[in-house]
């Protein structure tokens, strides 16, 4: 992407869509995407622990020992990974995965991705983040045709994995950003410490409503703005 402004920011954000394909696989499938410039990145500090920190508490709170994939929001992503043959209980959806993990304690990862994980278990709402300096074109959801690049690593080396035909990825020009809607993030455009401009996707179904995504978004939007003061956020709904 070009230097970002609130006019290219914008434009880009319109570029964004939902292929036809997986709007008839789940027709009650939001995404609300947020653009942001001016990011500090880094390691984890004193402020994405205080977010982690209250995201395990309330977690715990509303939870405790229960089975956390029972919630509704939740249980309708379980059926949505089915509707493309993922196995969820293999591939969780990235919120259930977190929130399977916050009782023990979530991962600290760095700065920027510890915020957008504490509103995800927060708000039990899938959300990803991507570094835009590294991603090539438009953003789309799509139903895979099987030959399109994943970049990843196995055994700690650079891999490539192809999706299965039929699977729901997000992507660029440049190949699989996501697989499986929300399970895993590429490497190549994943945040790093060094990530000033990002992209972030936070996947709704129907047991969520609109009022209750856009509530996610502004806690997204604040803890963002906390940790980067002067950061230009932009965002759009694509329903």
């Amino acid at each position: 992407m070009d230097r970002m402004t609130t006019s290219t920011a914008s434009h880009w954000l319109a570029s964004a869509t939902v292929d036809p394909a997986v709007h008839a696989l789940r027709p009650d499938y939001r995404a609300l995407l947020i653009t942001a410039e001016g990011l500090r990145p880094g390691p984890s500090d004193e402020l994405s622990e205080k977010w982690l920190s209250a995201a395990e508490t309330e977690a715990r709170e509303r939870f405790g020992d229960g089975p956390v994939e029972e919630h509704p929001h939740l249980a309708a992503w379980r059926e949505a990974f089915r509707g493309f043959g993922a196995k969820p209980q293999r591939t969780r959806p990235s919120a259930e995965a977190l929130l399977r993990r916050a009782g023990a304690g979530l991962p600290r990862v760095d700065r920027l991705t510890d915020l957008y994980n504490a509103i995800s278990v927060g708000h039990v709402i899938p959300l990803g983040g991507e570094d835009l300096d590294h991603y090539t074109g438009a953003a789309r959801l799509v139903r895979a045709t099987g030959d399109e690049a994943f970049e990843t690593t196995a055994s700690g080396e650079p891999a490539v994995e192809h999706p299965a035909p039929g699977e729901v990825v997000w992507r660029d020009d440049a190949g699989v950003t996501c697989r499986r809607w929300n399970w895993r993030q590429c490497t190549r455009t994943r945040l790093t410490h060094t990530t000033t401009r990002a992209m972030f996707v936070l996947d709704a179904l129907g047991p969520m409503d609109d009022a209750a995504l856009t509530a996610a978004g502004d806690r997204l939007s604040e803890a963002l703005a906390e940790s980067s003061p002067g950061v230009v956020i932009a965002s759009r709904l694509v329903n």
